[in-house]
C-alpha cells in the first residue's frame, strides 16, 4: 500500500485508533515505521533510543495487566470525574472513553507492539517522542491504526518487567498497531484562538490582521 501523499492531511486525521484488528501487519510495513521512526532528530544525534517489537501474546497479556490496572483503578476514574476536553461534546467523550475501555480489555490483541526506549536515567522524552509522533505518522500514512500509551508507567518497574526492558533502559510508550476497525477521520481541537497568544499572553492571536 503506498502511502497516504499529503502530510497536512495525515496530522488532520490521525486519530487514536484503540480498536485494532488482530490480523497479521506485513514486515515490510512494520520496517517503513521503524523507519520514520528512526529519521526523527534526537538530542546530539546521539540516536540513544531503541525499539522494542512485541509479538509474543504471552508477553503482551502480561504487561497488559498492568495497562489494564493502572486505567481502571487511576487514569480512568480520573478522567471520568472531569469534563469533556476542548472541541468535544459529551456524547463523544462518551465514545472516546469506550473506547479507552475496549483498549485496556484488548490491548493484548494488537498484533504488534512497538516499545519505544531510551538509554539513561528517564528524562524529558524530547529525544524519544518526535521518533513516536514519527511512527504514528507513518502507520496513518499506510492505512495502519496506531494510539500512544503511557499510562502502564503507572506501574513502570512491573510493566516493563514483563516486557524484558534492559536494564540501563526505560520505556516511554506502547504503541499498538493493526489494522483499524473504525475509520480515520478529523481529530477534535480546540480552535486556535483559544489556544494561541500573540505577542502577549492572554492576546488571542487572531488570522484577521488590521
Amino acid at each position: 500500500m503506498e502511502p497516504t501523499a499529503d502530510l497536512f492531511e495525515i496530522m488532520r486525521t490521525t486519530r487514536s485508533m484503540r480498536r485494532l484488528k488482530p490480523d497479521p501487519v506485513p514486515e515490510d510495513l512494520i520496517a517503513r515505521i521503524l523507519e520514520a521512526g528512526t529519521c526523527a532528530a534526537s538530542g546530539g544525534n546521539s540516536q540513544n533510543w531503541r525499539f522494542l517489537l512485541i509479538r509474543d501474546a504471552a508477553v503482551k497479556a502480561a504487561a497488559a495487566v498492568w495497562w489494564r490496572k493502572a486505567w481502571d483503578e487511576t487514569a480512568g476514574p480520573r478522567y471520568r470525574a472531569g469534563g469533556p476536553p476542548p472541541g468535544m461534546d459529551g456524547d463523544k467523550f462518551a465514545r472516546l472513553l469506550d473506547a479507552v475501555d475496549h483498549l485496556a480489555a484488548h490491548i493484548h490483541e494488537a498484533p504488534i507492539w512497538i516499545v519505544p526506549c531510551w538509554a539513561g536515567p528517564r528524562g524529558s522524552g524530547a529525544s524519544i517522542y518526535p521518533a513516536v509522533q514519527n511512527m504514528l505518522l507513518a502507520a496513518r500514512a499506510l492505512g495502519l491504526g496506531a494510539t500512544l500509551t503511557t499510562v502502564y508507567l503507572m506501574h513502570e518497574k512491573e510493566a516493563e518487567a514483563a516486557m524484558g526492558i534492559a536494564d540501563g533502559f526505560h520505556s516511554y510508550a506502547i504503541l499498538p498497531i493493526g489494522w483499524p476497525r473504525g475509520k480515520f477521520g478529523p481529530v477534535r481541537r480546540a480552535p486556535l484562538s483559544e489556544v494561541v497568544f500573540d505577542g502577549a499572553w492572554g492576546t488571542p492571536w487572531s488570522t484577521e490582521k488590521t
